[in-house]
Parts: structure tokens; sequence; C-alpha cells
């Protein structure tokens, strides 16, 4: 069986000083409780910018516009359909958006803006998913 790999796109969005992170609903099979950084799977034909604009809008309501490439991150784990291992890569961008009001979606329970300070200490505790983690480690 070939390798497969996968594309995640992530936005770290800053506004007003402040970072939005989403904490994964409860009964979710990956990450359950953490804290991530809002965006999803790369569909496929799909380009990756839009579909970080596409898992942001359906995760907090917010349209982004991308600023640049901030991070990448490789993180590999089981398929929960198919149990399958996938290679994931994590395409980290810097995102901006015109309002702070969020409206989640039904995967995750809560969401915050938190200042750099507080998501290290987050990191410390280990509140957040590792991807998110590594990715907020080089600030």
């Amino acid at each position: 069986m070939s390798t497969m790999w996968g594309l995640t796109v992530r936005g770290i969005c800053e506004y007003d000083g402040k970072f939005l992170l989403l904490k994964i609903r409860s009964k979710s099979s990956h990450g359950a409780g953490k804290w991530e950084i809002p965006g999803g799977k790369v569909k496929k034909c799909e380009f990756f910018d839009e579909g970080l604009k596409r898992e942001y809008l359906e995760e907090t309501g917010l349209e982004v516009d991308i600023v640049s490439l901030y991070n990448v991150v490789r993180r590999d784990y089981v398929a929960c359909k198919t149990s399958e291992e996938v290679k994931s890569i994590q395409l980290i961008m810097k995102v901006t958006c015109e309002r702070d009001e969020v409206v989640i979606s039904e995967e995750h329970d809560n969401y915050g803006w938190f200042t750099l300070y507080e998501i290290k200490e987050m990191i410390d505790d280990d509140l957040l998913t590792p991807p998110a983690a590594e990715a907020f480690n080089v600030l």
C-alpha cells in the first residue's frame, strides 16, 4: 500500500494584539478539549488559499485575507474513517480579519482571543494541539 499524504492549512489571525484559537469539541476523536488554530484539510483539486478561506468561514464565520506563509508543520495521524496512516503537511498562514465576532461551528466548543503570553502558558500546560504548539513556539 502506498503512503497517503494530506495537506492541511491553518491561519493564525491576530486582532487587536490577540490571537484566535478554537477549542476542539469534547467528543472529538482527535484532540478533544485542546485548543487549535482555525483551518482544516484542503479538498481534492482545491487551491490551499481557497481551502483556508473556506475552512475559516465554516469554523469561525470570519472572512480572512491571507498575508503570508508563517510556518510549515508535519503531523502524521490515523484517519478516523479508514484507519489509514496519513502523513500530513500543515501550512500555517498569517491571516487578517476585519472583526473579532466569531460564530463557531459544531466542531468546536469554544473560542478565544489570547495574548502571546497566554498562549505560551497554554503551551506549558499542554492545552494546545501539537501542531498549534509547534506553530506558536516560533513566535
